[in-house]
């Protein structure tokens, strides 16, 4: 079972490291809601690098975890992947959690197309994430 989590959790990193670099490449499909939204406008607007970065970021996320299960890696020592797993699954249960204002399930801004997607999609998928690189971490190999 442990495996096929991993397995799981990489194809997830894998699909939204993809994302990011259709967005990088000009794709504008899912990208309104995407970034939280203040008085009607957007928080912040990406650029393609940042897009690229997010993506690079992903596809190492993705890396780690093939290496904790021990698909690829075997120069590395395994206490990089270990370390990383745990890592990834803090950071994404941070993310789930929120900053209490615009991401999150602690949100407080509720009228936004960002804030429904959050709700229903980003912050459930951070915390099965989060899960996932848990169960993964919790039984050093």
């Amino acid at each position: 079972m442990r495996y096929q989590a991993g397995l799981l959790l990489a194809f997830i990193f894998a699909a939204l490291a993809l994302l990011h670099l259709y967005w990088a490449a000009g794709g504008s499909f899912g990208s309104a809601v995407s970034v939280p939204m203040v008085d009607g406008k957007r928080a912040f607007n990406p650029s393609p690098m940042a897009a690229l970065w997010v993506a690079a970021a992903l596809f190492m996320a993705m890396l780690v975890i093939l290496g904790q299960l021990r698909v690829w890696g075997s120069g590395v020592p395994q206490w990089i992947f270990y370390s990383g797993t745990w890592t990834l699954c803090l950071l994404f249960f941070i993310r789930a959690i929120g900053n209490f204002k615009l991401v999150g399930f602690c949100k407080q801004v509720h009228d936004t197309d960002f804030a429904y997607w959050d709700t229903r999609l980003f912050s459930p998928l951070c915390l099965l994430i989060s899960v996932l690189a848990f169960s993964i971490a919790i039984k050093k190999n």
